[in-house]
């Protein structure tokens, strides 16, 4: 018997409580999924495959900004699996705005995002624009450049 060999890439794992969300995407295959869910049930996560529509990455759409709050882009993931969650979706404009990163009490989103920041700002949260125009141009976020020790 031949083992499909598993591929997973970390832009499309995204935890929420103890549920990991992970994004079915070019980079991240079933096999994949199948293989973390081995290795993470045994200390009580539970595993959520969710459909990456029109992005590289799940974490590219949709961002956890609280437990209970979430920022999307609900053209790009199959927002079905996230219907318990409050959300605030991402301007028309913006589309990379879903891809945001927290740290401590603030959320870092590209400075150009102005509208989706606007809203979450709206929320009653801080946001924290930064600059990341050239690595935008390839389609990289704040979680791809990013590695957050907690």
């Amino acid at each position: 018997m031949t083992r499909l060999l598993g591929t997973l890439d970390g832009g499309d794992v995204l935890r929420i409580g103890n549920t990991l969300f992970v994004g079915l995407s070019t980079r991240t295959n079933k096999a994949g999924i199948e293989q973390l869910a081995s290795a993470v049930q045994p200390f009580g996560y539970q595993i959520q495959t969710i459909a990456v529509l029109g992005s590289l990455h799940l974490k590219t759409a949709v961002t956890a900004i609280a437990p209970d709050l979430l920022l999307m882009n609900p053209k790009w993931i199959d927002g079905h699996s996230f219907t318990k969650w409050q959300r605030i979706e991402v301007d028309e404009a913006e589309s990379f705005a879903g891809n945001s990163l927290i740290v401590g009490d603030n959320i870092f989103m590209q400075s150009s995002h102005r509208k989706t920041a606007a809203k979450v700002e709206a929320a009653g949260f801080k946001v924290s624009p930064i600059n990341i125009s050239e690595f935008a141009k390839a389609e990289a976020g704040l979680t791809c450049l990013s590695v957050v020790l907690a």
